[in-house]
């Protein structure tokens, strides 16, 4: 199975975008691009895009775009916030109107034995780390999770398993403490929809 990583959003951007990093002699920008769910809430999703996509696409607050690009993750070695970095980086932006969306396909291999357990109310859920191979030797390490009868089947995977899921890019709140002190993060991970081994 090849490896494969490709998504589509669609949403609001909800800060300005601001300078994250520069690689190559090229110049790197970041924004929150909010994308609402059916249930009304929404997703805040780090979007990273080189310069000269944000001088061809201005990016105004409040204004709607979709994007396509692949989600990609870094390990973050300051010791401050989380250890893996899940961001979406953009190839293509456009000014839309409209539903929003949020959309992905990975192939991959899985990386680590799944984990399956119960949330507090009872629901299922299995955590999984898909590798996804890039250009130039690299990999992204990305956190999946599935719920139900899929957390079910993902708990039979074994690692070194070829993955093929379709799901979409998701934040979620979480508090943590911290020397006594309890602080809100937030975590980036894969809603699986659809599974294929």
């Amino acid at each position: 199975m090849d490896s494969r990583n490709q998504a589509t959003l669609r949403g609001r951007a909800a800060e300005p975008p601001r300078p994250s990093h520069s690689n190559h002699g090229v110049a790197y920008y970041t924004f929150p691009l909010e994308v609402e769910r059916l249930s009304g809430t929404a997703d805040v999703l780090n979007v990273v895009l080189d310069e000269a996509l944000l001088t061809q696409c201005p990016v105004e607050v409040g204004r709607e775009y979709e994007l396509t690009g692949e989600v990609r993750s870094f390990n973050n070695r300051s010791g401050v916030g989380s250890r893996l970095v899940i961001t979406f980086f953009a190839r293509n932006l456009l000014p839309t109107e409209g539903e929003h969306m949020n959309q992905l396909e990975l192939c991959g291999v899985l990386c680590k034995a799944p984990n399956l357990r119960r949330t507090p109310l009872g629901r299922e859920i299995c955590d999984l780390l898909l590798a996804v191979n890039r250009r130039y030797g690299r990999a992204d390490y990305l956190p999946c999770i599935a719920w139900g009868g899929l957390a079910r089947a993902c708990a039979e995977l074994a690692v070194g398993d070829s993955v093929h899921i379709t799901g979409r890019l998701q934040s979620r709140k979480y508090r943590k403490v911290i020397d006594g002190a309890e602080l809100e993060r937030t975590a980036y991970e894969i809603s699986v929809m659809e599974l294929e081994t």
